[in-house]
């Protein structure tokens, strides 16, 4: 999706413009991949802009960056607060917010600890990352040919920019393929996660979802739609799941910040369920959207106004 530019950026503690945030070429960041992320989701209800879950997203910030030894030169009520006042310089009341931490221009060569810590926050107006049809009708998927990292070669449970080197073969290779996504398989031939998204089975009303050992990222809203699903008295299992799970499965779904939860009507070209998205998605997508548009009680404190 293209990106339209807004109004300011915050980039290294203060509001810039938007064209004039910008990073040297000799950057670390551009020759090694030095930079930890995250995706937020911002919507409009009617207490005005709200961001969903912006103070855990934030702490996994610091926590990625930490794995890498890199201490990000700003607190997390401080981060809070930049990703705050920039939603509100620049009148978002619904979109996306990419808040980024990199290493910037000072020396080449492997070695990032010499070079400075730069974090820049941005927003932009963003609609459904699969489509806004695939809400209620699904998605087609494949299981990529590319798996995901194996333990103790990149660490998982970083948003981490070089991680996702390996999200664009698998994105790349299920557009190829006529796919609007790709699963991929750990290290061990298990089910993983989607290039962005984690994963959901449901089977004879049990819910299942890969554990974080099948090098999956933490999501913030796999674990948002695990406590709605308890909410619901529907039993969740985080357990390894074999490939063949993925072809039995009554319903499928992915969840993330930019998929939200999305169904999956096939994999592989075998239908999911009836090929069309089932009733505990259509369930937990109910209730999700009910909260995060303020349309519910908030009941967790998963929104954060502006």
């Amino acid at each position: 999706m293209p990106i339209q530019k807004m109004d300011y950026i915050w980039f290294n503690g203060e509001l810039v413009e938007w064209d004039k945030a910008t990073v040297h070429v000799m950057a670390h960041v551009i020759h090694y991949g030095t930079s930890f992320f995250e995706g937020i989701r911002c919507y409009e209800t009617p207490q005005g802009p709200a961001i969903f879950r912006l103070t855990p997203h934030m702490r996994r910030l610091i926590d990625s960056a930490k794995i890498y030894r890199t201490a990000i030169p700003y607190t997390l009520d401080q981060l809070v607060a930049a990703v705050k006042e920039t939603v509100r310089a620049n009148r978002l009341r619904s979109g996306y917010i990419r808040p980024v931490v990199f290493r910037g221009y000072g020396e080449i060569g492997v070695n990032p600890l010499n070079n400075p810590v730069e974090v820049a926050i941005a927003t932009i107006e963003w609609g459904k990352y699969l489509g806004a049809e695939a809400m209620e009708q699904g998605v087609d998927v494949c299981i990529s040919s590319w798996n995901r990292f194996a333990p103790n070669t990149m660490p998982a449970l970083a948003k981490a920019g070089g991680n996702y080197m390996n999200s664009q073969l698998i994105k790349m290779e299920a557009m190829a393929n006529g796919y609007a996504e790709g699963i991929a398989l750990d290290a061990d031939g298990h089910v993983s996660e989607g290039s962005g998204e984690n994963l959901f089975l449901v089977r004879d009303g049990v819910v299942y979802t890969p554990p974080l050992t099948s090098s999956i990222l933490s999501g913030i809203t796999r674990d948002t739609v695990m406590t709605l699903l308890r909410e619901m008295n529907i039993e969740v299992r985080e357990q390894i799941l074999p490939r063949e799970m993925l072809y039995l499965a009554d319903e499928l779904f992915f969840t993330g910040t930019a998929a939200e939860v999305t169904p999956i009507r096939s994999v592989d070209r075998i239908p999911v369920g009836s090929g069309r998205r089932g009733p505990i998605t259509a369930a937990v997508q109910e209730s999700f959207f009910a909260i995060v548009q303020g349309e519910r009680p908030d009941r967790y404190g998963w929104l954060e106004y502006a």
